[in-house]
């Protein structure tokens, strides 16, 4: 399951003339895929050794923080943000719910995952985003199905969770980095 989730975050599909000259791009790939990785590992280590319950508690804690730290290495924003979203944090802006409508349309009508999405704006900044792909390991906690401890521990730690019901192969959200505008600090 890891590695076809890992290796589903690079597949360039369609982006606008002159993405592949900007080295945001590159970064931009290489930011979601380390997000990706880490979170993957992290949950991945609590579910195997504790189970579904302690790896959303850990997932409560340590998401955010490893966001933050490979947002300061990379110099952007980098963070998770999805139409169904489990924290409040990661809703995303009217942008982002356009670029995720399109994914979600895309995987529907048969589209191979992953999608990207990476734009430049009148000012210099820059938004890449890249669909996470619902994987089977990721309906013990976000499928249709939930293990009432489980259920209990998001309503617990995510009283306003939208983020279940999905089934495997379904558009769970996207990996978005944000690049600011040139002489602007990170967001």
């Amino acid at each position: 399951m890891k590695r076809n989730a890992l290796a589903a975050l690079c597949l360039l599909v369609s982006l606008p003339a002159g993405a592949q000259d900007d080295d945001r791009l590159t970064r931009s790939r290489d930011a979601a895929m380390q997000l990706g990785q880490e979170l993957s590992a992290t949950l991945l280590t609590a579910i195997g050794t504790d189970g579904p319950v302690a790896a959303i508690q850990l997932c409560n804690v340590e998401a955010s923080p490893i966001a933050a730290r490979i947002s300061a290495q990379a110099g952007a924003s980098v963070g998770r943000t999805a139409l169904r979203f489990r924290n409040p944090d990661n809703a995303p802006d009217a942008d982002a719910r356009a670029v995720l409508m399109t994914f979600e349309r895309d995987l529907a009508a048969g589209a191979t995952p992953p999608r990207e999405h990476f734009e430049t704006r009148p000012d210099g900044s820059a938004r890449f985003m890249s669909a996470i792909v619902t994987q089977a390991l990721c309906l013990t906690c976000h499928g249709s199905e939930i293990a009432p401890e489980v259920a209990a521990s998001i309503a617990e730690h995510y009283p306003a969770d939208q983020a279940t019901g999905f089934a495997a192969g379904d558009l769970r959200g996207a990996f978005l980095i944000e690049w600011p505008a040139p002489g602007s600090p990170a967001r």
